[in-house]
């Protein structure tokens, strides 16, 4: 599926991708400045500024994606050594949850939002589905990229990593706290429930 969707093998010679988001206006697609400034806001990889994010940027290749396409499977082992920043359009997170058969929607995101990165930095299957609501403009980061970017650039590299680890983190400790309160409305639940039941 990623070497359909993104036309290119991911053990592609990766100097091939340098300049690729720099090419990327003619093409339609946004400019490497914003895709820097969207790489290096608060809300995306606040560790870099935006200097570092143009180094980054151009270990990355623009990516046009059609609304209604899954490019993050839930459960994909297969594919995932990419990360994809939106550019443009919107994204549907969902994930299935135990003892149903249909997707949720865990969240919409937009220009900024980043995905896949967990999957990048792991190997480990893909752990929710992400679908483009919209057309979109994205710009994608490989694993193999990421390693070149590691080789060539260690210290910017190694900020972009913290950065993806910070995120991890903020998103581990979001799901501990709607953990929490999912085990304190059970909790609630069971206690109206025992109250109401005859002893």
């Amino acid at each position: 599926m990623f070497n359909k969707l993104f036309r290119k093998s991911v053990s592609d010679d990766t100097r091939t991708h340098l300049s690729a988001v720099e090419r990327q206006a003619a093409g339609g697609f946004p400019t490497l400045t914003m895709a820097a400034e969207l790489l290096a806001a608060p809300s995306a990889m606040m560790q870099l500024d935006l200097k570092e994010a143009r180094v980054v940027v151009r270990y990355m290749r623009p990516q046009q994606i059609a609304e209604g396409t899954v490019f993050i499977k839930e459960g994909d082992e297969a594919n995932t050594g990419f990360m994809v920043l939106v550019l443009d359009g919107e994204v549907t997170v969902e994930s299935i949850v135990v003892s149903r058969v249909s997707p949720i929607t865990v969240t919409v995101l937009g220009p900024g939002s980043i995905h896949g990165d967990v999957g990048l930095m792991d190997g480990l299957p893909r752990s929710a589905s992400c679908t483009a609501s919209t057309d979109l403009s994205c710009a994608v980061l490989t694993r193999d990229s990421l390693m070149q970017l590691l080789k060539d650039e260690p210290r910017i590299c190694a900020k972009l990593m913290m950065a993806i680890s910070i995120r991890m983190g903020e998103r581990l400790r979001d799901n501990t706290d709607k953990l929490k309160k999912y085990v304190q409305l059970t909790k609630t639940m069971q206690q109206e429930i025992d109250h109401l039941l005859p002893t």
